[in-house]
């Protein structure tokens, strides 16, 4: 028997959407898009964050994030502008708002266009768009004077001597010094292995980074693990990027009833 073939109606098949209320189905889309954070490993402390900063930001709005327009997205950043909110925060508005929007446009568009007829543009364009520099950026701002810098470390290490705990203050007078002595990013800096400091390299030594450098998982070679775990191996605040020829090796307060000292050097003297 012959086979027949006939022509059908095409078309994809549309997904009605679960609810037909807009602000019901605007929640359930909230909660997959907070269990997509957790799905991605974001803390506890993070999620709770950012869902309050998404609710806000929804309220403010007073629409579905589905009908919000380019003119919507300007009336809340101008009225957080004129209640004198930071630019930072400003711009954590627009920055959870089009995350959720891009959200939507990935998972829900279908279900959108076909239980409320709208196809997903999203709002947030280069007229309202956040911007990483603003009025309160660091570039606007004049460098601390030495005065204030050697008011900042004093504070730091009357901190050690009097912290209940000693690891977590040493830890940060550590990484301090070592940010301010050697000019690294803070990235960088976690990045820091112990061959990458030469303490015999000039008159307060050396340290070396390189940027193609791939992360080193922490434990007992990184730089700093021995001071951050309140070990005796290594001084806080010795990484600098003088050079020269004559070494000086440079030392630790002695704060604590363990010693701390530079890859086994005593720490008789503080140089800091």
């Amino acid at each position: 028997m012959a086979s027949q073939l006939r022509v059908v109606q095409g078309g994809a098949v549309l997904l009605e959407p679960v609810t037909a209320d807009p602000w019901e189905f605007q929640a359930d889309c909230v909660e997959a898009f907070v269990a997509s954070w957790r799905a991605r490993g974001f803390s506890p402390v993070t999620v709770e964050n950012d869902i309050g900063l998404l609710e806000r930001t929804l309220t403010a709005l007073g629409r579905p994030a589905w009908d919000v327009t380019p003119e919507d997205i300007d009336r809340v950043v101008g009225d957080l502008a004129l209640a004198g909110r930071a630019a930072s925060t400003r711009r954590e508005y627009v920055q959870i708002f089009k995350g959720f929007h891009r959200f939507l446009q990935v998972r829900k568009a279908v279900e959108i266009e076909a239980g409320f007829g709208v196809r997903l543009v999203c709002p947030v364009d280069e007229f309202n768009a956040s911007r990483h520099v603003g009025d309160e950026s660091p570039a606007q701002l004049p460098p601390p004077t030495p005065e204030r810098v050697a008011e900042f470390f004093d504070f730091l290490k009357d901190r050690i001597a009097t912290a209940r705990k000693y690891a977590p203050a040493a830890r940060d007078y550590a990484m301090f010094r070592t940010l301010y002595h050697s000019g690294l990013r803070s990235e960088e800096a976690s990045l820091l292995d112990r061959p990458d400091l030469h303490f015999t390299r000039g008159p307060f030594g050396n340290s070396t980074f390189g940027s193609a450098k791939a992360p080193a998982p922490p434990g007992p070679d990184r730089v700093g693990y021995r001071c951050w775990t309140g070990s005796t191996s290594f001084c806080a605040g010795s990484s600098t990027t003088s050079a020269g020829s004559s070494p000086t090796p440079r030392c630790c307060l002695r704060t604590s009833p363990a010693e701390v000292c530079i890859a086994g050097r005593s720490a008789t003297v503080c140089g800091i």
